[in-house]
């Protein structure tokens, strides 16, 4: 995209027709490239043209990734192929395993995760092969490498040792077994395999803006990766959904959470999981979580944290007309699968590389460098004026 046309997307927000600042903070409605990955229309979100209702409905997360590096569905000979690639790409290096045991235990899993994919590039053959065709493989290894990772990284924050993946097993099933050490359940393996197709893109986000702003240097995939995982880990990005856990586990139980909010809101304090930049009459993907959630609560005959959830959300309704976005109900529903607070953005890591991946493909097909201006506000006409002279 030009200098030219950025500089005009600038003046309105896409498909609004609404002026907007001519550098408006956050860069919000600044549309800085072309993708034909995902969509944000309205309350809609597409892959690729399909719905996300559609997708989390009725598919499999590996058909997902299928399509979004190569445009399509893929038919039975197709997905079975790919499946096969994945399962001989599970393992990790016996390095990164040690570097897994050997961090502190006292850092975010997603410190380990970043630099564990950093050491990944070392041992990865086609580190330096910037063809597509390697660059298809890198991804795929990565794709099956982080869910083996993030399993580990769970087992030994619990004392445990990593459990080897299966290579019969899909992505959602391993890391259900990975994480556990025990043979996955239908629900528990359901649960996971919505999340990572909600999750798996979402137009340009921060993380995959500093994804394509990396590799748009020519920096290899790995590199990419790391700076959006990076940028995955804050609070306004990956992190919410351990905020919100927090929140709940802080409030603690149904007959506090009226007077705990309205304290928050009297205090200007910031709800985390609801609101969102682009989607302003609901995040389409919030009723998935919210029915899972609902429904691993009655499976594990605890529904105490849907229900509070519940309540939370009609009063931010109420009070501050805020629907909740993807982050607020895959809390409930990652703590009542058993997963750690401290795991719940790494999970987003492990379906989310696959819209990384696809984005750095698409950026890689057509490069130019991704350099935009800033507008200068400082003063001018400075002198430079010898140190000792210097009030």
């Amino acid at each position: 995209m030009s200098v030219e046309k950025l500089e005009k997307t600038t003046e309105a927000s896409a498909g609004s027709g609404k002026k907007t600042p001519k550098n408006p903070a956050g860069l919000e409605g600044v549309v800085a490239l072309e993708s034909s990955i995902s969509s944000i229309i309205g309350t809609q979100l597409t892959y690729r043209g399909y719905t996300i209702d559609d997708l989390a409905s009725n598919a499999q997360y590996e058909e997902v990734v299928y399509l979004l590096w190569f445009g399509k569905l893929p038919n039975r000979a197709e997905l079975d192929d790919f499946r096969a690639k994945l399962s001989k790409s599970f393992e990790i290096p016996r390095q990164v395993i040690d570097l897994i045991k050997s961090a502190p235990k006292d850092v975010h899993p997603m410190d380990v995760i970043r630099t564990a994919v950093s050491l990944l590039a070392f041992y990865d053959p086609d580190t330096k092969d910037m063809s597509r065709e390697a660059n298809i493989r890198k991804a795929t290894r990565l794709t099956a490498q982080i869910t083996t990772i993030v399993g580990a990284i769970g087992r030994v924050r619990e004392g445990e040792e990593p459990v080897t993946p299966r290579p019969e097993l899909d992505i959602s099933s391993n890391f259900v077994y990975m994480l556990s050490g025990k043979e996955p359940d239908e629900v528990s393996v359901k649960a996971i395999n919505v999340a990572l197709v909600l999750h798996a893109d979402h137009e340009l986000n921060a993380s995959t803006f500093s994804a394509r702003g990396t590799v748009s240097t020519l920096a290899d995939m790995h590199s990419g990766v790391v700076s959006a995982i990076g940028t995955l880990k804050g609070p306004l990005h990956g992190g919410a959904n351990e905020a919100v856990m927090r929140m709940l586990l802080k409030i603690g139980t149904m007959d506090k959470i009226d007077e705990f909010i309205e304290q928050a809101l009297a205090n200007k304090e910031k709800i985390m999981g609801f609101g969102h930049r682009v989607y302003k009459e609901g995040d389409p993907r919030a009723k998935f979580l919210r029915g899972m959630s609902q429904e691993m609560g009655k499976l594990k005959g605890d529904t105490r944290w849907y229900d509070m959830s519940v309540r939370i959300e009609k009063m931010m309704a109420e009070e501050k007309k805020l629907l909740p976005n993807v982050d607020f109900f895959s809390a409930s529903m990652y703590y009542s699968l058993g997963i750690p607070i401290e795991l719940f953005t790494p999970v987003f890591t492990v379906s989310r590389i696959s819209g990384w991946l696809a984005h750095i493909l698409e950026q890689l097909s057509d490069n130019r460098l991704i350099r935009p201006r800033a507008e200068y506000v400082g003063p001018l006409d400075q002198r430079y004026v010898p140190i000792d002279q210097r009030p």
